[in-house]
């Protein structure tokens, strides 16, 4: 199944602070967030008030991202934005030589000609809305034929 994926993170190339999944098919989503002890200042103003969830630690979200997806044979995260995919391979990471349980997973990168997540999310700067807005409109996009 396909999943759309975004996270927030403290300023460009910044450590994780949100990452949610939606799935294709309508079901349940994922979303976890982490600490973010030293916000940019921009990331303060428009982020953390948005999270809308308690941040959890580092290897409670990994065990939770790799549960979420682990039914799923073959999990294919499609998202518009190289630092997404990027913070979720890297949330899989456990510790050094190690990774959580996941059988296997994909990425897609696309392009959303277009796509605007402050434009179209119903909450911009927060994972889960701005993830849920690019499902919307990638599948508005190829119901159309594009």
């Amino acid at each position: 199944m396909r999943y759309f994926l975004d996270t927030e993170f403290n300023g460009f190339g910044g450590p994780l602070i949100a990452l949610a999944l939606v799935p294709e098919d309508g079901s349940a989503p994922f979303y976890a967030a982490l600490p973010c002890p030293d916000p940019t200042l921009w990331v303060a103003e428009h982020i953390l008030p948005a999270l809308d969830t308690v941040p959890i630690s580092r290897e409670e979200m990994g065990r939770a991202f790799a549960a979420y997806l682990g039914n799923d044979p073959d999990p294919l995260l499609v998202a518009d934005w190289p630092e997404d995919i990027a913070h979720a391979a890297t949330l899989l990471i456990a510790a050094p030589g190690h990774r959580h349980p996941i059988d296997r997973i994909r990425f897609e990168l696309c392009d959303a000609f277009g796509f605007d997540s402050a434009a179209l999310s119903k909450r911009p700067h927060n994972a889960l809305s701005d993830a849920m807005a690019l499902r919307d409109y990638l599948l508005a996009r190829e119901a159309r034929g594009f």
